[in-house]
């Protein structure tokens, strides 16, 4: 049975892959630091939206054998509309991807300093991190290799690593059992909770993998029998990615001093307190989070451009290639010479607020279109609850976009 799984997985790893870099690590850090136990019903939550909302998009993609920004450019029928809708996923997913792989790649980084230390080169009064070249490169070569079973592989590996790390540092703190099943099945609001509520679930159901997951579905499967497979896939690898969260947040608990701001300081926190070998799972597990999502972002933006603009060709084609290596140099450069570009993280922000609800309502009119999907349109049950998971959708994203405007 294990042997099945490991050989039929795939895309649903790559999902788990994107949603858990260096902001989710650092997101569920803080909430396990300054809120212990008490916020895991929000992962929770997501764990389940996430599922139901990539379980469609997994569908929509083996059924029609079409990326999601394909789908929307063919059905939206009002040309002011598809070119508005085009413009704001082109943004939000490419140039948001550009600005959040600085992030992803400096996660990755954080990893390597804790372990091996820092490695700066000094030019004048610019100083560059070494370390994020080897990122770099590393992401480059999976990439420009082009070959779809070679690069899940590399990732299922990666995350299996970040898996196995993760957890493992979880289970090294001893914690109480009875408090965590209190933390994940009681919803509670400790006071100053509310915005690392909103950031765990806005960090978990995350806009570009809906695209990245209709989009990698078809490169593996074209049968409606494979629907089974893929649905088994989603829900086993979400499942596998928010435990993985969760243990982030079960061993931040875990810390009882010390100023923490990121996934780095909880690595030398927990150094004192459980032995050295604690703070090198960790720093591994840090690695492969900022690796797999050095990745997954170039991808998924290449993938968006593609079905947006309409090229043809698969993961070799020259514009393929030409999207995801700008969005790697960019934050490749960005980050070995530590500049945050703030404003267009903070654009890129307001993008995705706006974006998550409006493609998570387009993606429950597309599969409720016949015309798309035949008989593999959604039931009564998956509406009603793709309806609840819209609605709070639109909370996050109007609370994400006030939170940027400092009007929360």
């Amino acid at each position: 049975m294990i042997k099945n799984w490991f050989k039929n997985i795939g895309p649903g790893t790559l999902v788990a892959a994107a949603f858990i870099g260096p902001g989710t690590v650092t997101i569920c850090t803080l909430a396990g630091v300054n809120f212990g136990f008490n916020l895991l019903w929000a992962m929770l939550l997501s764990i389940i939206a996430t599922i139901v909302l990539q379980e469609m998009a997994a569908r929509l993609g083996i059924i029609s054998q079409k990326g999601l920004s394909e789908v929307i450019r063919e059905e939206m029928k009002i040309p002011f509309l598809k070119h508005f809708v085009t413009l704001l996923i082109l943004a939000a997913i490419v140039v948001g991807n550009a600005s959040y792989e600085a992030g992803n790649i400096s996660g990755g980084i954080l990893g390597l300093e804790t372990i091996f230390g820092k490695s700066i080169l000094n030019f004048g009064d610019i100083s560059i991190n070494l370390m994020s070249s080897v990122i770099g490169v590393i992401a480059f070569v999976l990439l420009y290799i082009g070959n779809y079973k070679f690069l899940e592989k590399a990732l299922v590996t990666l995350v299996l690593v970040m898996s196995v790390s993760f957890l493992i540092t979880a289970i090294v703190t001893k914690p109480d059992i009875v408090e965590i099943l209190k933390g994940l099945f009681i919803p509670r609001f400790p006071e100053k909770s509310l915005l690392t509520v909103i950031g765990l679930i806005g960090t978990t159901v995350v806009p570009y993998n809906l695209f990245l997951h209709a989009s990698l579905v078809k490169e593996r499967w074209n049968k409606t029998e494979d629907l089974k497979l893929a649905r088994k896939d989603t829900i086993i690898s979400i499942i596998l990615g928010g435990l993985v969260s969760m243990a982030i947040i079960v061993s931040a608990a875990a810390i009882p001093f010390g100023e923490i701001t990121n996934a780095a300081d909880l690595a030398k926190g927990l150094a004192p307190l459980y032995g050295e070998f604690a703070k090198y799972f960790l720093a591994l597990g840090l690695f492969a989070a900022g690796i797999t999502s050095a990745i997954t972002a170039p991808l998924a933006a290449a993938y968006v451009a593609k079905g947006c603009l309409g090229w043809s060709g698969g993961l070799k084609s020259r514009k393929f290639r030409s999207v995801w290596i700008i969005i790697l140099v960019l934050g490749v450069v960005f980050s070995s010479i530590g500049i945050k570009p703030i404003d267009i993280i903070k654009f890129a922000q307001v993008a995705n607020g706006m974006l998550l609800p409006i493609i998570a309502g387009i993606l429950l009119w597309i599969m409720n279109k016949k015309s798309v999907l035949g008989n593999y349109i959604n039931s009564k049950t998956q509406n009603i609850i793709g309806f609840v998971i819209l609605a709070i959708t639109i909370f996050l994203g109007a609370k994400g976009i006030l939170k940027v405007f400092n009007l929360i």
